[in-house]
């Protein structure tokens, strides 16, 4: 048995840093036309300062962002040309941590080819050792020789970009422009492709102002639901309202944080909005975000006073199972199943629906906190790590993690409902070894998830995951009859209950003897010695 990896300590997951709220804008046609083309302009402007900061790459300063600002107001105002500036710089500075990330990626990745190219060719892996297995044909051999050295020409273009501060960024994204080359396939006719070009490349976003009216002077929202935006310079000709602002006739109603919001304007803080249109539902939405005070990280031991909630996540549903403070499970468990087939939004919606009901189960169950696995597959959809298993490798692939864990922190964060993140080594393989079968009746069948979440409950606890240890002797015999105290840890079903051995567990009389003495005939049966005698009931002794 190899030996077993240190385990990370649990920690209380860090709630949301911000909100962020949209609805949809039912705006009339003249509306439309006017943010389309105030869109298209704004984006145009955008698109030309992003290439200019590429354009300068390392060497970017103050002084020439100065610059850039004030060539930008001239054509449009200070707002615009600084909401433009600050998302060109969040967007260089994305594409500079994922150009990082792909640097790493493609580093692991040949490393990993290397050391598996240097093996002989069937060669097992052993992880004690530290020996990885071989390719199981030449046929793969060379084709993996092959894809080798793509794998270095591609760290070397990369490098060679990292280092002349260079990022590649498709404003659009990358995707729909390369979907203008298979239309057919896309299912999109060239106006259509058009369409969603041109919505996506728009900029319709300004950030937030303190101790501006209703915090923010470029988009504007009152509290009774006006929306306003500045015009630019070369569009002041649009405006029907004065200082050069043009109202809609749409009427924005924050169904969801409503009040928080209004409170928020009312009192003249910032926040930011952004302007969408969907083609494909022919719709404009708006979405207002502002930044969350941070608030103190809930200690450990708080969270868990009153119990905790193992949940393990799966690829289709989410199992959960309450534990009280001493690691028992309290109750069933419960299966929460979503459906992350078909669209983006149906997806989402699924995820939406299957936390809340996970959320309501907490609260009615009366915990404070949900113990989660700190799960992270982004090194593990790979055919290096997982071989041929091309199913396995499909599924961690389409495994949510990052949105379920981002989802329910958020949102477990209005529940006042806390998030504990554990190590999630051997979960599912302790779990079913000490709690799938002890579990499990014929009226209940319990799943290895479901063990697996109390294993989870249990380490966030600081429980072990085992069910129980041995006691401590009290004195030098075997009196404590548990079979922890003799069986390895690799032992299985070492800590089930012993077989009942009939008879008194006295050192007078043997258990042998006591067992003869069970199957040999009572002395109640009819016709015994026993029955024949008369019997007579002894008198009380005058002395006592």
């Amino acid at each position: 048995m190899g030996e077993l990896r240190d385990l990370a300590a649990s920690f209380v997951v860090l709630g949301p840093a911000g909100v962020a709220i949209r609805d949809r804008l039912r705006v009339s046609q003249t509306d439309a036309a006017v943010l389309a083309e105030v869109g298209v302009f704004l984006g145009s402007l955008a698109s030309s300062d992003l290439a200019n900061r590429s354009r300068q790459g390392m060497s970017h300063d103050a002084a020439s962002w100065a610059v850039r600002k004030r060539q930008l107001t001239g054509r449009s105002s200070a707002r615009w040309a600084g909401s433009i500036t600050k998302a060109t710089h969040d967007q260089w500075a994305l594409a500079r941590r994922g150009q990082a990330a792909y640097l790493a990626w493609l580093r692991e990745q040949i490393a990993s080819i290397e050391a598996r190219l240097a093996r002989p060719l069937g060669a097992k892996g052993s992880k004690r050792e530290g020996l990885v297995r071989g390719y199981a044909s030449r046929a793969e051999w060379h084709a993996k020789s092959r894809r080798l050295q793509v794998l270095k020409d591609r760290l070397a273009a990369v490098e060679a970009d990292r280092a002349a501060g260079r990022v590649r960024v498709v404003r659009g994204g990358k995707h729909l422009a390369n979907a203008r080359h298979y239309l057919a396939a896309a299912g999109l006719s060239e106006q259509a492709w058009r369409e969603r070009w041109q919505a996506e490349r728009m900029f319709l976003a300004a950030d937030g102002e303190s101790g501006k009216r209703f915090g923010n002077e470029t988009i504007r929202v009152t509290d009774t639901g006006q929306l306003s935006i500045k015009l630019p310079a070369s569009l002041t000709h649009l405006a029907n309202a004065p200082r050069g602002r043009y109202v809609l006739d749409a009427t924005v109603r924050f169904r969801h944080r409503g009040q928080e919001w209004r409170d928020r304007i009312t009192e003249n803080r910032a926040v930011a909005y952004r302007l969408h249109h969907d083609v494909a539902r022919g719709r404009w939405y708006v979405t207002a975000s502002w930044q969350r005070a941070a608030t103190p990280v809930l200690p450990l031991e708080a969270a868990l006073v009153r119990g905790v909630v193992g949940v393990d996540m799966n690829d289709d549903h989410v199992v959960a199972w309450r534990l009280d403070g001493h690691g028992n499970p309290v109750g069933e468990p419960q299966r929460f199943f979503y459906d992350l087939s078909g669209s983006a939004a149906h997806r989402d919606a699924q995820l939406r629906h299957s936390l809340s009901r996970l959320l309501h189960y907490t609260r009615r169950c009366g915990a404070a906190a949900i113990a989660i696995e700190d799960l992270d597959f982004t090194d593990g959809t790979s055919r290096e790590q997982h071989g041929r298993n091309k199913r396995f490798r499909r599924l961690l692939s389409r495994f949510p993690t990052a949105k379920l864990k981002a989802r329910l922190v958020s949102m477990a964060a209005e529940q006042d409902i806390a998030v504990v993140a554990v190590d999630p080594a051997y979960t599912s393989r302790w779990g079913a070894q000490h709690w799938q079968k002890p579990l499990t009746t014929p009226a209940r069948k319990i799943s290895r998830h479901d063990a697996a979440s109390i294993a989870i409950g249990r380490r966030a606890l600081g429980h072990p995951i085992r069910r129980r240890t041995a006691p401590p002797p009290h004195h030098r015999s075997d009196g404590a009859r548990h079979r922890t105290a003799q069986a390895r840890p690799e032992i299985r079903r070492r800590e089930e209950t012993h077989p009942h051995l009939p008879g008194l567990r006295t050192r007078c009389v043997s258990p042998v003897v006591e067992r003869k003495r069970g199957t040999s005939l009572p002395s109640t049966v009819r016709g015994s010695a026993t029955e024949q005698q008369s019997w007579q009931q002894d008198s009380l002794p005058l002395s006592v």
